[in-house]
């Protein structure tokens, strides 16, 4: 198989520098650990306020993320479609939010007049959808749509890079219920399938009771990572029996509904929402169903957000050090760095050696074959291509160290998300990584 090449792989690194070049903070703008970890690993490049060039390891993980959702969606019976970003205007006057969004929405005309919005989420488009199929049974409900897609918000002061953008990624997803019994059931089942990803993803996650909002609906959950930069004040019962977004407390409430204990306060960046919506959107589009009794009743809706380019941002600032990227294992980029010795360095021979490694590796473990980045740049001694794979966030690290030499060879590997360094031959190293899970 062929090797990737870390020096011809496009990730224009600010690293040399260990400073902020190609870095747009400007003075006094307050900016946040992920996005200065993003911007100098070459994660991302800014284009204008509020959007990003998302560089090739950036899309690398967020396609892992995506099919981890995948997966998430389709054990609730998810269907995946897609739908266009370009929204009429017509839909969004009918639903009343046209005006209720207010600057938020991006909206712009056609050649002939018409007014459209960029869609910053899709309750009107998919609504208008399930309603023109005229013949809709009880016997094809639950349905559970959704779709990865471009959103776009009008942010008034984007920030903290990918965590507060005007254009992103989304996983949103549609519920039609026959009856709002099921539709709750749909509701618990869509928020459980959210808690499983976070646990996949190795994310310190809470759920907790939100506002309803512009999207509407009378019931409301979000999924925060807690962090002092998220821009949300969250309280909770150190029992876990209950939290919530303060904007839904009335008055202070300080001591727990269910136990009594003092309620802690911390701030959380959301990266999930939930919402229960009943027949708002379907009485506006007549999106109708037939009962056993072949009468016509509208569905009961839900609808399932969750921020794709948001939780990799969020995960890296919850994950990682001040100076070093750390990934939940499963989506990293890439899974290793292999770094052979620096040229004319006295273990020279161990380059051979060290690419042997990585060629048995991908024949042995071909799910890691693409996931697997030779550090080329034998200029640089080991210490700082190491230091640039730390930054860089690899799980794992092997190296072509002093005791390359020794019979048989032994190579220094680096198990970073644990935080360890092991000595392994060609076979112990293979062992280890077979245990490591790509999506």
């Amino acid at each position: 198989p062929r090797r990737l090449l870390l020096s011809q792989l496009f990730q224009p690194l600010n690293l040399q520098a260990g400073g902020e070049e190609g870095w747009d903070g400007r003075a006094g703008e307050p900016t946040c650990r992920s996005q200065k970890l993003m911007l100098q690993a070459g994660l991302i490049h800014p284009a204008s306020p509020g959007c990003y060039h998302y560089l090739p390891p950036t899309v690398r993980a967020m396609e892992k993320l995506v099919k981890v959702v995948d997966e998430e969606m389709q054990a609730v019976a998810g269907q995946k479609l897609n739908m266009p970003c370009l929204s009429s205007a017509e839909l969004w006057r009918a639903s009343g939010r046209w005006h209720g969004m207010g600057p938020e929405l991006f909206r712009l005309a056609d050649r002939h007049g018409k007014d459209y919005c960029l869609g910053p989420t899709h309750e009107e488009a998919v609504t208008e959808l399930v309603a023109a199929q005229s013949n809709l049974s009880y016997k094809q409900l639950p349905l559970r749509l959704y779709q990865v897609t471009r959103k776009f918000r009008d942010e008034p002061k984007p920030r903290f890079g990918l965590l507060r953008s005007r254009e992103f990624y989304m996983k949103d997803m549609y519920t039609f219920d026959a009856s709002e019994e099921a539709a709750r059931h749909t509701y618990d089942l869509v928020c459980d399938a959210y808690c499983s990803l976070f646990d996949r993803l190795g994310l310190p996650f809470v759920k907790v009771q939100a506002a309803t909002g512009s999207i509407g609906g009378t019931v409301s959950h979000e999924f925060h990572l807690p962090a002092d930069v998220g821009e949300d004040r969250l309280v909770l019962c150190p029992a876990r029996h209950f939290a919530a977004n303060m904007e839904t407390l009335n008055g202070e409430q300080t001591s727990c509904p269910t136990c009594g204990e003092k309620l802690t306060q911390t701030k959380g960046i959301e990266v999930g929402h939930t919402f229960y919506l009943g027949t708002k959107y379907s009485s506006v589009s007549n999106a109708v169903f037939y009962s056993p009794e072949n009468k016509p009743q509208l569905a009961e809706m839900g609808c399932y957000g969750l921020g794709i380019t948001r939780i990799l941002a969020a995960s890296i600032e919850v994950l990682s050090t001040e100076d070093s990227i750390r990934w939940p294992s499963l989506i990293a980029p890439y899974q290793l760095c292999f770094i052979p010795p620096k040229k004319g360095s006295k273990e020279e021979e161990g380059a051979t050696l060290l690419e042997q490694v990585y060629d048995d590796l991908a024949e042995a473990l071909p799910h890691l074959a693409g996931d697997s980045v030779l550090d080329d740049r034998t200029q640089l001694t080991i210490g700082k291509r190491l230091k640039d794979a730390k930054k860089l966030g690899y799980p794992y690290v092997v190296i072509a160290g002093k005791r390359v030499s020794e019979d048989p060879p032994v190579f220094e590997v680096w198990n970073q998300n644990a935080g360890e360094v092991l000595f392994l031959t060609k076979e112990g190293v293979i062992k280890l990584l077979s245990k490591v899970q790509v999506p």
